[in-house]
C-alpha cells in the first residue's frame, strides 16, 4: 500500500474514534438498577422524604428504592412497611 493509502486510513479511523467518543459523552447515563430487594423492615435506615419506583426490566426488578446513608435501599414494593412508608413520602 502506498503512503496516501495509510495516512486516509488512519485519518478516517481518527474521525471515527473521535465521533465514538463524542457520542459517549452525550449519552444519557443510566442508573444502576435493583437487581435484588429486600421486604425485611428496614424503615429506620431510610433518610429524607422521596423514594422512586423502578419498573421490572431485565436485569432489574420492580424496586421502590429509598435513600440511606449507606446509598439506596431497594425495597420490595408487596412488603407492607414499604406501602406505609411511601404513603408519607413523594414520590420522584
Amino acid at each position: 500500500m502506498s503512503v496516501k493509502i495509510h495516512t486516509i486510513a488512519l485519518l478516517l479511523l481518527s474521525l471515527y474514534l473521535c465521533w465514538q467518543l463524542s457520542a459517549a459523552r452525550h449519552a444519557p447515563r443510566r442508573r444502576p438498577c435493583c437487581v435484588l430487594v429486600t421486604s425485611r423492615n428496614m424503615s429506620a435506615d431510610v433518610v429524607g422524604q422521596t423514594y422512586r419506583e423502578q419498573p421490572a426490566g431485565s436485569p432489574c426488578v420492580k424496586a421502590i428504592i429509598f435513600h440511606t446513608n449507606d446509598g439506596p435501599l431497594c425495597a420490595d414494593p408487596k412488603a407492607q412497611w414499604v406501602k406505609d412508608l411511601a404513603a408519607n413520602m413523594t414520590k420522584v
